[in-house]
């Protein structure tokens, strides 16, 4: 991905959380108190929130507002759950603008690696250093271009421990890889970090990325022609537990995006509606004898 677009993406998500934070405490889904200073210009961000909070963004693309925060809060309560069972360190791949390694309760007591294209990370740490400085000491910042050096090797070189129990966080990655990239990654998560290690992705269905004609599908492709960044991976609905199995995983967790609704979006939040049928959250254990 190029860099100045992955930064108008990282950009985009940090927005909705931003934006998220400023709601009611009853209506808040998720929380990021460091958000708003990933965002620039005060002029920038009040557009955005027009966009959001009139309905318009909701007209262009149906449901993808309550998606993005669904899957923020679903990826935010998985982390806090194996923190709460033990962990010696998360990786988060793709990071962006993601802010868990400072918000997520606990996650200090781990050793947390940030992986991203070196243009983004410098962009990230030059607006998060005016509201955290210094940098807490269990956050390693590893820029990393993944299509020309090896996740392995670059980990390495930040200190990452083979021998720790680890969760790698995949979030907003898989649909722009070739199936070559997905591979790779997984099999350096089930080769090379400790049994009872896991990952969690979001991933779109192929049924939805080859239909190009109506729905999500169609969105997808508009997306990827405005962004230059074309979707180009998906998983066969209902076959995500076998294609996990064959790469060394077990205890995998399907879960459809229209799922989250029952679980976020009830209450007030009751009449947002989300993405359905089109994209999905797996999380998978690794499978290896002790």
């Amino acid at each position: 991905m190029a860099s100045t677009k992955a930064s108008r993406s990282a950009e985009g998500v940090a927005g909705f959380r931003a934006i998220e934070t400023l709601k009611p405490e009853g209506e808040r889904i998720v929380s990021d108190p460091y958000a708003r200073a990933l965002i620039p210009g005060g002029l920038m961000f009040s557009i955005s929130m027009w966009i959001i909070t009139s309905g318009l963004y909701e007209r262009m693309a149906p449901g993808a507002e309550a998606f993005i925060i669904g899957r923020e809060r679903y990826i935010d309560d998985y982390l806090e759950a194996c923190l709460g069972e033990g962990l010696d360190q998360v990786v988060i791949l793709g990071a962006g603008f993601d802010t868990r390694a400072f918000r997520i309760p606990g996650i200090e007591r781990t050793r947390v690696f940030e992986v991203d294209q070196p243009e983004t990370q410098a962009v990230m740490l030059e607006r998060l250093n005016k509201v955290i400085d210094p940098m807490p000491a269990h956050v390693t910042f590893v820029p990393a271009d993944l299509n020309t050096q090896q996740l392995g090797e670059v980990l390495r070189g930040a200190g990452y421990d083979e021998q720790g129990k680890t969760l790698f966080i995949w979030q907003g990655v898989t649909y722009f890889l070739q199936p070559e990239g997905i591979d790779s990654t997984l099999a350096f998560v089930a080769n090379h970090s400790a049994p009872g290690s896991s990952v969690v992705f979001d991933y779109v269905y192929n049924e939805t990325l080859h239909d190009t004609t109506q729905g999500y599908g169609k969105a997808l492709a508009r997306a990827g022609k405005v962004s230059g960044e074309p979707y180009v991976f998906g998983i066969d609905r209902g076959t995500v537990g076998t294609f996990l199995a064959q790469r060394g995983f077990c205890d995998v967790v399907d879960m459809p995006i229209e799922d989250l609704k029952p679980m976020y979006f009830t209450g007030a939040n009751a009449v947002r509606p989300i993405v359905t049928g089109d994209i999905a959250i797996a999380s998978a254990t690794v499978c290896r004898p002790q």
